[in-house]
């Protein structure tokens, strides 16, 4: 078998030139040829998956979710795809959350096995592909103004503290979102400042937001804060983080195959995508059930 390593140097404050050798050598185990890439620019992590489709049988990606993100992107669109797998090197790591595999690298590595797979849903966004989240409004805009040099120096945390500029700003919007199960269509108006799809339990490092969501559950989810103003806000806030399960006095809940969600007055948004900016709205997002098979951690073995 073949395996391609793409590997980002600049991921994990370029802890990945540590790692790389070691990731490298624990595939040769198992591959008879292992060839490794190294990204420059964004963009390149997607170019060599796609590039890969047709002549590897598996994948690796070395990086944080974005890097993750752009190798999925590669793979999904194709009619054969290669099984994929990573090494966490970023900041929040979701989908390594998701599937049980260590967060440390040389963890990742050691533990890493062949015949440990599960097949797993894929989000579509617009043309675009994701693993974990879609977030619209304060949340994607909290993320979306982190520095790369907060992420390195605070971690996780740097992701609270631009949230609490955000909420300062308290800034609700009319959504209109219409969400479609087995062919049904159900057409729901909502005042908000935050809306997050969800694919898996594992957002934003917390990993019980969506008790009731996992990888493999062919559902998207979708959570919004319920606030007009900062009190609202602050209310809704802690109960979002202790996850959800159903609609209450602050939150919104609904699961759906598919969903168009827009601004009533026509107005854009920016959207966060698996942690990068993503597309204005108005979107399209719908689940693609089990469309990827991945290398997982022991725990979750199907």
């Amino acid at each position: 078998m073949k395996a391609l390593l793409i590997v980002n140097p600049s991921s994990g404050g370029e802890q990945a030139k540590e790692f790389e050798e070691m990731a490298a050598d624990k595939l040769r185990e198992s591959f008879a040829e292992v060839v490794v890439k190294h990204t420059e620019k964004e963009g390149d992590a997607t170019r060599f998956a796609s590039e890969a489709a047709a002549e590897f049988d598996s994948v690796f990606a070395m990086g944080g979710d974005g890097t993750v993100n752009e190798a999925v992107n590669g793979l999904a669109p194709h009619d054969k795809r290669p099984n994929f797998g990573f090494f966490p090197l970023g900041t929040v790591n979701d989908l390594a959350r998701a599937l049980a595999i260590p967060l440390d690298p040389k963890e990742a590595i050691e533990s890493f096995a062949v015949d440990r797979t599960r097949k797993i849903d894929i989000g579509q966004v617009n043309q675009a592909y994701f693993t974990n989240v879609v977030a619209i409004g304060m949340i994607p805009a909290a993320i979306n103004n982190v520095e790369a040099e907060e992420k390195t120096k605070l971690g996780k945390m740097a992701y609270f503290v631009s949230g609490l500029r955000e909420v300062r700003k308290n800034e609700s919007h009319q959504f209109e979102v219409i969400a479609e199960n087995n062919g049904e269509k159900t057409t729901i108006a909502v005042e908000s400042s935050t809306m997050i799809v969800g694919s898996s339990n594992t957002i934003g490092g917390f990993e019980s937001l969506l008790p009731k969501a996992s990888t493999d559950d062919g559902k998207l989810h979708l959570i919004y804060l319920k606030d007009t103003n900062l009190w609202e806000t602050v209310k809704s806030v802690p109960e979002l983080l202790k996850g959800v399960t159903e609609s209450n006095d602050v939150l919104g809940y609904q699961t759906f195959d598919k969903a168009a969600i827009r601004l009533e007055d026509g107005a854009t948004i920016e959207t966060s995508v698996d942690g990068d900016p993503g597309p204005e709205l108005p979107i399209t997002v719908q689940v693609l059930p089990q469309h990827l098979t991945v290398y997982c951690g022991a725990e979750k073995t199907r």
